[in-house]
């Protein structure tokens, strides 16, 4: 019978370890005295005590080291537990959010998603607004050691391709994921301080800078305001972009960079195809601009590169409504959002490297229908692709797609116009944050959708940030068996 006390254990001790970091807006609350800040002592305490009493619980069968069947199950109850416990302080607090719109707020937030029910942000409490930045901060560096640390062990969607390099830090093997997890964490705050420092010197307050440093590092893309990014037109776009860019990229190679290693960054193959398609498509939506809007120049180029970037890399900010540039910028955008960034960074949707493995694949397919007697393998990084590797990237495309048709079908079944459902699906699973539509368009939120289409969104952010596979292994009676 699988043993769920070590899993316990460790959740129990990142729940405790949450509820502790509740302390922090409720000092930015105390200290700006709004009266808010009670709620936030009482969450702690019942988020810590619930993860504390779990811990400890669990303590006696901790033995260092996972079943493979306990790390799947690991990997996804995180992702589930976590929203409920970080939905208290939106459920408790001064936006007096129903259950339903709570927890889709904190499973946008760990997810990292972006995607909001709550309008009036800028009268909300400036402890809950840093609590939606802190929880997608949180949910960055999660998911980057999970790419990095558990992905590539258990095999999926191609993640196996990086299972030795991931621990490969200029020539040294690290030899426990703890270890690799904290140089991982040094560089994303680190990357995080210089964002907000960026932000300072372009015009942001300390505290404008705080929480949209928390949410670029985490290519998250909440922000203070209704307005999102478009309060701040002009040079924080460009240091916006900058930085979603950098959050971009694997964060294995910034561990390579701190050893002293440059050149694995720029060598990385996914990287080069990262930044040529942000530079494609940038030098697109400015021509398209200039051309068929009339844009001057410097203008269609800001915002061309911000919001190509934010889409690209799932975070999510929207500086304008792209939806009245015309039809070509909106399906462009809706495609944009299903390349997502690099592997073992703080992007979401596909990633470039199975676009990578797949060109590839189709290649050596077709050169092998063109000469069937001659021999053609996939090369990825002038390395050989095995067949795990291509099985496990083909079998992800095709649950991407399965899964977002499904969706889509599900929420029109729920009164939704065909835009607006799959828009959102694509934006739920692909965890990108604004959809398409008058709705959850870039200018609109996803307050005003009935709670069964919020419910199913939630499900859908959830199976995308583990990359789906994960969760449909654990949900298979299969899985159970001993």
């Amino acid at each position: 019978m699988l043993d769920l006390r070590p899993i316990g254990h460790v959740i129990g001790l990142l729940v405790a370890a949450l509820g502790a970091t509740m302390l922090v807006p409720m000092g930015f609350d105390l200290v700006a005295g709004n009266g808010h800040w009670p709620v936030f002592f009482e969450c702690a305490v019942i988020t810590v005590l619930a993860g504390g009493l779990i811990a400890l619980a669990c303590a006696n069968a901790v033995t260092g080291r996972l079943t493979l069947q306990q790390t799947f199950l690991l990997a996804s109850s995180v992702w589930l537990v976590l929203p409920l416990f970080g939905a208290l302080p939106f459920l408790l607090g001064a936006t007096g959010a129903r259950p339903v719109d709570a927890v889709f707020e904190a499973m946008s937030g760990l997810t990292t998603t972006g995607s909001t029910v709550f309008s009036g942000l800028d009268d909300l409490p400036q402890g809950l607004l840093l609590w939606r930045s802190m929880l997608q901060w949180f949910g960055g560096i999660g998911i980057i050691v999970v790419a990095m640390v558990f992905l590539p062990e258990l095999r999926v969607g191609g993640m196996q391709i990086f299972r030795s390099e991931a621990f490969d830090t200029g020539g040294k093997v690290l030899p426990r994921a703890a270890e690799i997890a904290a140089r991982i964490a040094a560089a994303y705050v680190g990357l995080t301080v210089a964002c907000h420092f960026a932000y300072l010197a372009v015009g942001m307050t300390g505290y404008e800078a705080l929480n949209h440093a928390l949410t670029t590092l985490s290519t998250g893309g909440f922000s203070t305001y209704d307005a999102s990014f478009g309060a701040f037109q002009g040079p924080p776009e460009y240091v916006a972009s900058v930085f979603m860019v950098l959050a971009g990229l694997p964060f294995v190679r910034y561990v390579q960079v701190m050893a002293g290693s440059v050149r694995p960054l720029w060598q990385d193959v996914q990287v080069r195809g990262f930044f040529w398609a942000i530079v494609v498509l940038v030098l697109t939506v400015t021509a398209y601009r200039v051309i068929a809007n009339d844009d001057n120049l410097e203008h269609a180029l800001r915002e061309g590169l911000f919001n190509v970037t934010s889409i690209i890399t799932g975070t999510g900010y929207a500086s304008v409504d792209y939806q009245l540039w015309g039809t070509f910028p909106m399906v462009l955008f809706f495609f944009i959002g299903l390349i997502g960034g690099c592997a073992g960074s703080t992007s979401c949707s596909v990633k470039i490297f199975r676009y990578q493995i797949l060109v590839a694949a189709i290649r050596a397919e077709i050169r092998r229908i063109h000469s069937p007697s001659g021999m053609f393998t996939p090369r990825y990084d002038g390395k050989p692709v095995g067949d795990d590797v291509i099985d496990s990237v083909i079998a992800f495309f095709v649950i991407f797609v399965l899964s977002l048709g499904l969706f889509a079908v599900a929420l029109s079944l729920t009164g939704l116009d065909m835009v607006t459902s799959v828009s959102g699906a694509a934006t739920a699973i692909a965890n990108i944050g604004p959809g398409l539509g008058p709705i959850i368009g870039p200018a609109g939120n996803f307050g005003a959708l009935n709670d069964t289409a919020k419910w199913l969104l939630t499900l859908a952010m959830f199976l995308g940030r583990l990359e789906l596979l994960v969760v449909m292994v654990v949900v298979l009676p299969r899985f159970w068996r001993v």
